[in-house]
């Protein structure tokens, strides 16, 4: 499916694995200015508002050397208060009413480029929720936060600032350009004497820079995955238990110690420039009074002309200097906007069909047909699923039987359309899943897998992530169906206790009944149970056990399991090996048959 979208020259469904890693795209994309432009495009209405005062407020600006030169020339010799006083008066309005539009602008300016941000992030967090499961297999989440955070973070100046800078030092440039020249032209082409050298400079370092903040990023984005894998609970009880804790320090601090090399650098490559200009700038007026009392030129100009030029002059240096310095800071940051567009270019593998099959989940009897499908992991070669076909009727039950590996695990990705299958297809009441929209899909299959995730948030929000609009009772009516209620009732904050990272202030059973209450609130005509307890004890598993026969009423079931004991009361059981289903029946006719499936309960 083709998308549009002002970060985006053309997306595509379907595709497969990335040839290159997202850093190697980034160092590879040329972003064109034209591109960075667009962000713009909606908020050209403001953007004029700002020109325009921008404008106003250079063209004003210009008459306070003009005011200088009268002040100088007229009233101080002429001894004219009632001149003097009105000079002075105008100095103090033009003042006051550069100030007031300067606000007005750094207002404007400010909103629209925060409006930019916003939608950077808001665009790029929901580019990647709709990336597929593989893209994040092969992703570190450091990687990925540090791109929402680093990168679009280290734009906010550039993109809050910059169109302003240039319309508003281009404009005072020009106007103090012209004043110049009105005011003596001869000293205008000794000023201008700098431009060259100053643009060689400029380029010089926005060249480096840009090549100093991809560094820089990089090394942010490996901070990011330090910080998430060393600093997550679970990535502490791994140190600690392994002894690593010293190791992850090393590594943190070697990692910053470059962060600090890199910004330097990065200071630095501006500073010996600076420093350049500064001389040069510094000698122009020198060479101004030198120009002043020469032969060809003494007694040509007034003390009035003289000094207003030379204010002009210094006017002019600063906003030509900051108009260097933005193109520095845009070229550098080019580098930033390469890592974010690259992620806004990911082509979406499984996205919604261009036509959608238009459904109402609880309409659906669930019943699932899985016909010749075959998938292939992206960067292998051998299937994972091969030719299984299997139907399950509308409130029946499956279970998914074989060693690791077998692939019952994949075939539980295929149903919840975590990835597409590479042949056949997958069909529930006869619609194919790729025709159905994802939240439909949502809604009609759920999911209790081996791993529980809790948000760290509250148990009612928790539940509530499943159903945002979900009342206090139905979500207590699906925590007692789950057989969790009395637990969480009996807690000091009970529904509003804080579950802790990963939930890690319950204990595996009791995520799990958490997890199966969050799926009951969804009612999905069809479960999938994926290993949900394997790492369950015994006593704990019967607990489970009592939740699962609640949430599996009058639903399609289809389980995964090492156990066999879960499965035996299953109407139909599929033994899965290499991807290939080896053998199918019920608990009873599989045994008697004494193939595949009494070996693994024997």
């Amino acid at each position: 499916m083709e998308t549009h979208s002002p970060y985006t020259s053309q997306g595509r469904r379907g595709g497969g694995p990335v040839a290159v890693t997202a850093v190697e795209k980034a160092q590879a994309r040329d972003v064109s200015l034209r591109r960075v432009a667009r962000l713009f495009t909606d908020h050209r209405g403001r953007i004029a508002a700002v020109t325009a005062i921008i404008v106003a407020s250079s063209v004003i600006a210009m008459a306070a050397p003009f005011l200088l030169r009268a002040v100088i020339d007229r009233a101080l010799p002429e001894r004219d208060l009632t001149l003097l006083s009105r000079l002075v008066a105008g100095m103090i309005v033009v003042a006051a009413v550069t100030a007031v539009l300067g606000v007005a602008q750094t207002w404007i300016s400010t909103r629209v480029g925060q409006e930019v941000m916003h939608r950077l992030r808001t665009d790029v967090f929901a580019h990647l929720q709709r990336q597929s499961v593989a893209f994040f297999t092969r992703t570190r989440t450091g990687e990925v936060q540090s791109r929402i955070t680093n990168d679009i973070g280290g734009m906010q100046s550039v993109v809050t600032s910059t169109a302003t800078a240039i319309a508003s030092n281009l404009t005072t440039v020009i106007a103090t350009a012209v004043a110049m020249a009105a005011l003596s032209w001869r000293l205008s082409l000794v000023s201008l004497v700098v431009l060259p050298p100053a643009i060689w400079l400029t380029r010089r370092v926005a060249r480096l820079r840009r090549t100093i903040t991809a560094q820089r990023q990089r090394e942010l984005a490996d901070l990011n995955v330090t910080v998430e894998e060393g600093l997550s609970v679970s990535g502490i009880q791994l140190s600690r238990t392994l002894g690593a804790g010293p190791a992850l320090v090393d590594r943190f601090t070697a990692s910053s110690a470059r962060l600090v090399d890199l910004e330097l650098r990065s200071e630095l490559a501006g500073r010996w420039r600076m420093a350049s200009m500064s001389i040069v700038f510094a000698t122009i007026p020198a060479v101004i009074y030198l120009s002043a009392g020469l032969p060809g030129t003494a007694g040509t100009l007034s003390i009035g002309t003289l000094v207003a030029f030379t204010a002009l002059q210094g006017a002019l240096f600063r906003p030509l200097t900051g108009l260097l310095n933005v193109g520095v800071s845009l070229t550098a940051s080019l580098a930033l906007f390469a890592r974010v567009f690259e992620y806004l270019d990911l082509p979406v593998e499984v996205d919604d069909p261009p036509r959608p099959v238009t459904v109402e989940p609880r309409a659906l009897r669930g019943h699932v047909r899985l016909t010749d499908v075959t998938f292939t992991y992206p960067g292998s070669d051998t299937a994972a699923v091969a030719g299984v076909s299997l139907d399950v009727p509308a409130g029946g039950s499956l279970a998914l039987v074989g060693e690791t590996g077998s692939g019952k695990s994949t075939l539980a990705a295929l149903l919840t359309r975590l990835y597409d299958p590479s042949a056949g297809r997958i069909t529930v009441d006869g619609i194919d899943l790729r025709d159905l929209r994802l939240a439909d899909l949502a809604a009609v299959v759920g999911v209790v897998s081996q791993e529980s995730y809790l948000l760290h948030a509250t148990v009612r929000e928790n539940l509530r992530y499943a159903r945002p609009d979900a009342t206090d009772a139905e979500i207590m009516a699906a925590a007692r169906a789950a057989q969790i209620h009395d637990l969480i009732a009996g807690l000091p904050d009970g529904y509003d206790t804080m579950v802790g990272s990963r939930g890690h202030r319950f204990s595996g059973g009791e995520q799990q009944r958490l997890a199966i209450a969050r799926t009951l609130l969804r009612n999905p005509r069809v479960l999938i149970l994926d290993e949900a307890t394997s790492a369950l004890d015994t006593e704990t598993e019967r607990a489970v056990q009592r939740a699962f026969d609640a949430l599996a009423d009058g639903r399609t079931v289809i389980t995964i399991a090492h156990r066999l004991s879960t499965v035996r009361h299953a109407d139909q059981i599929a033994v899965l090996d290499h991807g290939r289903i080896v053998e199918a029946g019920s608990h009873e006719s599989l045994i008697a048959r004494a193939g595949r499936y009494a070996a693994l309960a024997a």
